[in-house]
């Protein structure tokens, strides 16, 4: 027979589960739509690509 080994929980895996249980309990609680898996982009924010796409359409 094998003995039976008992996994211990680390500082990472604490940590790990903290933050997962934080972001669930932020959704549920949140109004509207928020991405959850990117961040939107805003318009207003520059971006270079954007505005050298942006000028080469103009040419």
């Amino acid at each position: 027979m094998k003995k039976k080994t008992k996994k211990r929980i680390t500082i990472t895996d604490y940590i790990k589960a903290v933050k997962k249980a934080d972001r669930e309990i932020q959704m549920e609680n949140s109004t509207g739509w928020t991405s959850t898996s990117k961040i939107h982009k805003s318009k207003k924010v520059y971006d270079r690509k954007r505005y050298s796409k942006y000028i080469r359409e103009d040419e």
